[in-house]
């Protein structure tokens, strides 16, 4: 079962240490291959739209797959993970090479077969973070430490593939200098897995429907309250994430006419979300994960608004990512704190507790939400005349400028929105634990 008392803060850490080996394949998939089929495979850039949609939404069936086999399988997760590591780690070296069956085609196989392997990976990996702890304090450690890998993984990659593609390729914007790099990343992610796998135990819950069929967790999930409206303002701030960081080597190239400022910007982010990620975990520990994200909303808010201001000009560009970046992180932390205390909520109020599931729905949400992110930067680019070689028209420029003030803010003020809805106020996770444990007897 879940133990009791509550784990050393040592494997905590540990375990978050999985999220820098999911997030070098993530955050390259999230910053670099939409730019990849643009700008160095030369797709043009509403079918590189849609073949990225695809792929999302694929993505997010594949994580609904993986929730159910982890869900209702004999595996464990961690045995689920060991299985995968290595395979994900060569179809990861496959996404970023020249397709060998037919441009397109070949794209889109080696988005698929990524994809699926990822999802057996991660979100076994995310439901493992309810066994770790039942206490909130603790799952947001476990948040934030895997926030924290996540975002110096991050770091690592938004400067590591501009640098090894031109070192290995010979230019910033080569198809084997974008191999080279994926090889890399690979070579680390794939061992770091293996070993969180080998020294973290893993328990499993003393509940009686652990194993529920698919049709009673997906009822059991759209009942959950907490689960449904997290997960609402989770999608909206996966789009305002998704139009934001996809904008920034755009924005860079074609409207400020500097592309390696805009790698620079993004690493810089990167750095900005590896230093703030403790002190949204402490604000969260402090004032609850809720309330903090109303925090982190403002403040996006705020940053948007400044920007927008027309006397502001491109010196604002870089203040406005750092502080939007900030914003960000705060959404991603208190959306992974608060999604394993959706679970024992749910469980409270409708007597089924559904885990991997949880995680593979949230998924699906997320991926679906990235999709419309990227289609509609794929429509408005081409809305505009965006030609992936040469100089940006004056509309164009306008346009790739307001896709990522505007796109985000909105998305920003919808998961307010959506979070007001949800009833995981301060105190309301241990009402539902001692609920929890008055029915098991313990």
């Amino acid at each position: 079962m879940i133990p009791a008392g509550r784990p050393r803060r040592w494997r905590l850490l540990l375990f978050g240490a999985g999220d820098f080996a999911c997030n070098l394949y993530w955050q390259s998939v999230t910053l670099y291959l939409l730019f990849f089929y643009t700008d160095v495979l030369g797709i043009a850039p509403v079918t590189a739209g849609l073949i990225y949609m695809a792929g999302a939404i694929w993505d997010g069936v594949a994580d609904m797959l993986a929730g159910m086999i982890a869900q209702r399988g004999q595996y464990g997760y961690r045995r689920l993970i060991g299985w995968t590591a290595v395979p994900l780690g060569i179809a990861f070296v496959l996404l970023y090479r020249r397709p060998g069956i037919g441009t397109i085609g070949g794209v889109v196989a080696a988005q698929l077969a990524f994809r699926a392997l990822y999802a057996l990976v991660n979100i076994p990996y995310a439901a493992w973070s309810v066994r770790i702890s039942e206490d909130s304090r603790d799952r947001t450690v476990v948040a934030g430490a895997r926030m924290l890998f996540g975002a110096g993984a991050a770091t690592i990659v938004a400067l590591g593939i501009p640098w090894i593609a031109e070192r290995a390729g010979g230019s910033a914007i080569s198809v084997e200098g974008y191999g080279a790099a994926a090889a890399v990343f690979a070579l680390v992610a794939t061992p770091l897995l293996l070993f969180v796998v080998a020294m973290t135990p893993e328990a499993i819950p003393d509940v009686p429907a652990l194993r529920p069929s698919i049709a009673h967790c997906v009822s059991a999930l759209g009942r959950n309250r907490a689960f449904v409206t997290l997960n609402a303002a989770m999608a909206a701030a996966g789009i305002a994430a998704t139009l934001l960081n996809q904008s920034v080597l755009y924005y860079h190239r074609h409207v400020v006419g500097d592309m390696a400022t805009g790698a620079a910007t993004l690493v810089l982010m990167g750095l900005v979300g590896v230093g703030v990620v403790p002190l949204w975990t402490l604000a969260a520990t402090r004032i609850g994960a809720r309330s903090t994200w109303f925090v982190a909303a403002a403040l996006g808010i705020v940053c948007a608004a400044i920007f927008a201001v027309p006397v502001s000009g491109g010196a604002m560009a870089r203040p406005f990512l750092i502080g939007m970046q900030v914003a960000l992180v705060g959404f991603n932390l208190t959306g992974w704190a608060l999604l394993p205390d959706t679970i024992d909520h749910g469980e409270a109020a409708g007597g089924i507790r559904v885990e991997a599931m949880a995680f593979g729905v949230s998924a699906l949400v997320q991926k679906l939400a990235i999709a419309v992110a990227v289609l509609m930067i794929g429509t408005v680019y081409g809305s505009i005349g965006y030609v992936g070689s040469g100089s940006a028209s004056a509309t164009t420029a306008t346009g790739i400028t307001w896709l990522m003030i505007a796109g985000p803010a909105l998305a920003t003020a919808l998961s307010v929105v959506a979070m007001a809805a949800n009833p995981l106020r301060r105190g309301a996770h241990a009402a539902a634990m001692a609920e929890l444990h008055r029915r098991r007897g313990t």
